[in-house]
């Protein structure tokens, strides 16, 4: 899964690295190393008038399901729905209408990863992985919009993941599905309902080779930490420290 991630980049430097042309937030969020569940984050998708369009917009990471009703159990269910398995999410009531008209990319400048017992580090040993060019991650998503029966709304989304690749394998058995510049239209475009082109869409050929992994401190575990330090690479085995 993908539990954590950082995204620094201000408003502007996302807009211009993600084509937006159409609508923005009024503020930027402030910068942030260690993204949990239920924060604020980024999202790319089509604008809602111009679908040529893309638009840059802020949702509560977590989708919430179309039938709740109660804003609290709403709320609370976020954290169970950070991520959605591209194998099914076109079947799960809590993801397939999203990902049938409302999907999105999250930027994001790496995730952490967190060693299983199925690889070759030790379990619960944290990772910081990054795209190899040194370039932004972009990451499927879905995103949607809930209304509470006080009118309140709330704009959540979801990272889709697959099956780990590559040397991402022996950290854990789950990835984010990356998604290549050239299929970003295809992606936002909410008039592409085709779940077979949906689909083919999240299959990138070795998506491992893509990114890079390095070991780094537990300090990441806590959510209070949240400095590019989260990020700095360790050598296994030395002791570890939180600052």
């Amino acid at each position: 899964m993908c539990g954590r991630y950082a995204q620094t980049l201000d408003m502007r430097e996302l807009m211009e690295q993600f084509e937006v042309t159409g609508s923005s937030p009024r503020e930027s969020l402030p910068a942030n190393w260690n993204i949990a569940p239920t924060n604020p984050i980024y999202i790319v998708r089509a604008h809602s008038l111009n679908h040529d369009q893309n638009a840059l917009a802020t949702v509560s990471w977590g989708l919430i399901g179309p039938w709740l009703s109660d804003v609290n159990e709403a709320k609370a269910s976020q954290s169970r729905a950070i991520n959605a398995r591209s194998e099914s999410i076109h079947e799960k009531p809590t993801f397939r209408a999203a990902f049938k008209s409302s999907r999105c990319l999250i930027p994001a400048e790496g995730y952490y990863e967190w060693a299983t017992a199925l690889g070759k580090f030790s379990p619960k040993q944290p990772f910081y992985i990054t795209a190899r060019n040194e370039k932004l991650l972009p990451i499927a998503g879905i995103w949607s919009s809930w209304r509470a029966p006080s009118g309140e709304v709330i704009e959540s989304a979801s990272i889709i993941t697959q099956e780990a690749q590559g040397a991402l394998a022996e950290i854990h058995n789950r990835m984010p599905v990356f998604m290549p510049h050239e299929r970003w239209r295809s992606w936002l475009d909410p008039g592409n309902t085709d779940i077979k082109n949906l689909t083919s869409l999240m299959q990138v050929q070795s998506p491992a080779s893509l990114v890079l992994a390095r070991p780094v401190s537990s300090a990441v575990n806590s959510v209070a930490n949240n400095s590019q330090k989260l990020t700095v690479e360790i050598e296994l085995g030395e002791p570890e420290t939180l600052f």
